[in-house]
């Protein structure tokens, strides 16, 4: 009997980055799309990642928070070009994104996996890093392989091979896009990135895959007190490295596992990331798997992914970026704001949130790229000052050959004189 689920979703996460000289303009292209909204984060309505958070980094994920009453209103009566002054100094703006209703897919007989996509998510820092999201749910399916078999296929949607992966057999449809191949132009337009050679957006995006962040829980009659974990734990290995649904279950446990981390802080819950995708996995014998768990996920958990997804990709770009000499002292001021307002500070005091952070930024090897950055950068100063050192040294030789030879031409005149 094959394993059923009770609740699913997941996020698939976009990468992409615009020109921080023209990051502005992009705001302002974001405010005026019909399409667009600014996403207002409220206390009352947002409580839980309000709590979740310190207040240094709600601030800075989450700066909307302070929109409220007068400060709300005067913003409201802003013109266009004025909000976006305010939004461009904000170090992350979130906008949410409507599709026109006149888009919507074709609802008659369905071919393969049928899904939704409940939410779409834009989301900005101000140093030209952005996310792109896409909140999915299959419908009309309980099958726990349908899950594996959508989260395969759709994550390489946006890949330059997506038409060469045919042979896989696995078809996806939605109900928000007339052809699933249209995602791929969708995510295109919003990104609205021209790649040029030689940049790091080429060099590292240009054949992007989505990042998982997935969340299902399954029904307990696989999983509970009489059924251990290892029962389904061949399926969890493919959901947590989103593999389809018809790969061996004979694999290499000890290399699939090289690179996965699980998070097992409740009983009948685990969370399995890698370097893209972040995966959880529960059972529905506790209510709080299916209740408030999957509310977390896709709030607090989701924004903290996203968190350690910029600081990733600022480092990985800072790392890009010292290969051009040009760019040293920009990188420089950049490093430095980075490590006072973001390196090693903490982000919550809840247990388990603490928990999953330090994982994440294990997994993604953060600290490794940091301390690469430093080894290089003191190289390169090093390097720059000797640089200077000679070019000064050379200067003062100049000078002091041209006061010799004026020296030598005084002399030569006075003697001239005197005879």
């Amino acid at each position: 009997m094959e394993l059923k689920t009770k609740y699913q979703y997941t996020n698939f996460i976009y990468p992409y980055i615009v020109d921080e000289t023209r990051y502005d303009k992009y705001i302002l292209r974001l405010l005026k799309d019909k399409n667009c909204k600014l996403k207002l984060f409220e206390k009352e309505k947002d409580l839980d990642i309000y709590n979740f958070f310190l207040p240094y980094i709600r601030n800075y994920l989450f700066p909307t928070f302070e929109f409220r009453n007068e400060k709300l209103k005067e913003f409201n009566n802003l013109s266009v070009e004025n909000k976006v002054r305010i939004l461009a100094k904000h170090s992350m703006v979130c906008f949410e994104y409507y599709l026109d209703e006149n888009v919507q897919g074709k609802m008659g007989q369905e071919d393969g996996i049928f899904f939704d996509v409940e939410k779409i998510e834009i989301i900005c820092f101000n140093t030209g890093i952005c996310f792109l999201t896409l909140k999915t749910h299959i419908e009309g399916t309980e099958n726990f392989s349908d899950i594996l078999d959508f989260n395969y296929r759709f994550k390489t949607l946006c890949s330059e091979f997506f038409s060469l992966k045919d042979y896989e057999n696995i078809k996806i449809q939605t109900n928000a896009f007339k052809d699933i191949k249209d995602i791929k132009e969708f995510t295109q337009t919003i990104t609205g990135v021209n790649k040029k050679k030689n940049t790091f957006e080429n060099d590292q995006l240009e054949d992007s895959q989505f990042y998982n962040f997935s969340y299902v829980c399954v029904e307990s009659d696989k999983w509970n007190e009489k059924n251990e974990f290892s029962s389904i734990e061949n399926e969890f290995l493919k959901y947590a490295n989103v593999l389809p649904s018809n790969y061996a279950s004979d694999f290499d446990k000890e290399n699939i596992e090289q690179n996965l981390h699980i998070i097992e802080k409740m009983k009948y819950s685990k969370t399995a990331v890698t370097k893209t995708n972040c995966n959880l996995i529960c059972s529905g014998i506790d209510t709080y798997n299916y209740t408030k768990l999957p509310f977390e996920y896709e709030n607090e958990y989701f924004y903290t992914y996203i968190l350690v997804l910029y600081k990733k990709l600022f480092l990985k770009r800072t790392n890009f970026e010292l290969k051009d000499y040009d760019k040293i002292a920009k990188m420089r001021l950049d490093f430095i704001n980075f490590t006072k307002t973001l390196w090693e500070k903490e982000i919550t005091i809840d247990d388990t949130g603490t928990l999953f952070y330090k994982t994440l930024e294990k997994t993604l090897e953060l600290e490794e790229i940091y301390n690469e950055i430093k080894t290089k950068y003191e190289i390169i100063y090093k390097d720059l000052n000797i640089e200077k050192n000679n070019v000064y040294y050379s200067v003062i030789v100049i000078l002091l050959i041209f006061s010799l030879i004026f020296n030598t031409i005084n002399i030569i005149f006075l003697m001239y004189l005197l005879s």
